[in-house]
């Protein structure tokens, strides 16, 4: 087995950030982490059909923010927003405290790594070949600008008895550079000879350091 470093947890303050931005000691930590693992599985749960592709959270003295990043906004919020009120509802009685759930359009969903695996993961619970739906995913990341892609799959692929896995990749994925901003995701196909592993790795470019430096403020000078 070799080492493997998360390609996000390892840009974390270089040019990612936390999907959950609170901060606890103690047992409150605890008890706050898992309740962000109840918040995500019930989101996910409720909008499967949405394209679900990020939850952030963010926590206040009495209020927690949840922001979905989705390819189907008008599924999530539903007509006349019953949908995302509903879900509202539902967190709240989850949580026990007031929840604000906003949402936001992801809009190129070619080039967002969850979603990419998403799409190749039910592609395979339709039976639709490994290999094909691979090539079609590759094709188009870079068609919307991707600078790399490198997507994997694990399992009974095709129905074989020995799991293997398979990989296809396109440009460059420097998954080593710091700089480079590059986005992860996974997901699980569920099929008849048992579940298949997707990965997708997408290159969108570096992150300079003189682009990442604020700006200096400047001397005003205000007469009185």
């Amino acid at each position: 087995m070799g080492r493997k470093v998360h390609p996000i947890g390892f840009r974390l303050k270089i040019n990612r950030d936390w999907s959950a931005r609170w901060f606890a000691e103690g047992t409150r930590y605890r008890d706050l982490l898992q309740e962000d693992f109840r918040i995500r599985q019930y989101v996910e749960k409720e909008a499967e059909r949405a394209g679900i592709a990020a939850v952030e959270i963010e926590r206040y003295p009495n209020q927690v923010q949840v922001t979905l990043h989705t390819a189907k906004p008008g599924i999530v919020i539903g007509r006349k927003g019953e949908n995302v009120k509903k879900l509202r509802q539902g967190l709240e009685a989850l949580t026990g405290k007031k929840v604000k759930v906003e949402v936001e359009e992801v809009e190129k969903p070619d080039l967002n790594a969850r979603l990419v695996a998403m799409n190749i993961a039910s592609q395979l619970e339709r039976r639709i070949g490994h290999s094909r739906a691979m090539k079609r995913a590759i094709g188009q990341a870079m068609r919307q600008g991707a600078k790399g892609i490198k997507i994997q799959v694990s399992g009974r692929l095709a129905g074989a008895e020995m799991a293997r896995r398979e990989w296809q990749m396109e440009g460059r994925v420097p998954r080593n550079t710091l700089r480079s901003i590059i986005d992860y995701g996974t997901a699980e196909a569920l099929t008849t000879y048992g579940r298949i592993g997707v990965k997708v790795w997408i290159y969108l470019g570096d992150s300079l350091e003189e682009e990442r430096k604020q700006p200096e403020p400047t001397d005003v000078y205000v007469s009185k």
